[in-house]
């Protein structure tokens, strides 16, 4: 799993805000991208859910519900064509009913939020892990190195401290 800290709990003054968010986030991922994208926006809707206060007491709802898709998508190149699935931020803006600009402001405060960037294992789709060589780079006495080739006990020390998603030398069949 991307995020080994991934939770769904929300305070329970937030489960009216999460739920109306979930049920934006849902339909519009399963129809246009996957359950991965799906997955990993709800997981940030929760996260945000948690924080103290919750940004998302102020503000519409599409529009959080755009934003938290867009910032995962932001890690995952949602807008860039050589990927699939693929939408451009126009569209996504659209299908939510508000402009690209306020999906990207939007997007960046969460990403603040909740300290994503591009290549971010935590928020990068699972299926695209194992490709992904920069969720492996790590330094390593002064070395910028690829954490799968390194013997078992460093890959564990670095996983512990999450430095990378998942100890590689374990998934290897």
């Amino acid at each position: 799993m991307t995020q080994r800290n991934a939770s769904l709990s929300v305070p329970e003054a937030m489960k009216p805000h999460y739920s109306l968010i979930k049920s934006l986030i849902e339909p519009y991922c399963l129809q246009y991208l996957n359950d991965e994208y799906a997955k990993l926006a709800l997981i940030a809707t929760a996260a945000l859910c948690r924080k103290r206060p919750s940004p998302l007491v102020n503000g519409k709802a599409n529009t959080w519900a755009c934003g938290v898709i867009y910032a995962v998508g932001f890690v995952n190149f949602l807008f860039d064509k050589s990927f699939s699935p693929y939408v451009t931020a126009d569209e996504l803006a659209t299908a939510f009913g508000i402009s690209k600009s306020t999906a990207g402001n939007k997007s960046k405060q969460i990403r603040d939020l909740l300290k994503m960037h591009q290549f971010d294992h935590r928020w990068y789709l699972p299926s695209r892990l194992a490709d992904s060589p920069m969720a492996w780079m790590i330094t390593f006495n002064d070395f910028i190195v690829d954490a799968r080739e390194l013997p078992r006990e460093i890959q564990v020390i670095a996983y512990e401290k999450n430095l990378i998603p998942y100890i590689h030398a374990d998934a290897i069949d």
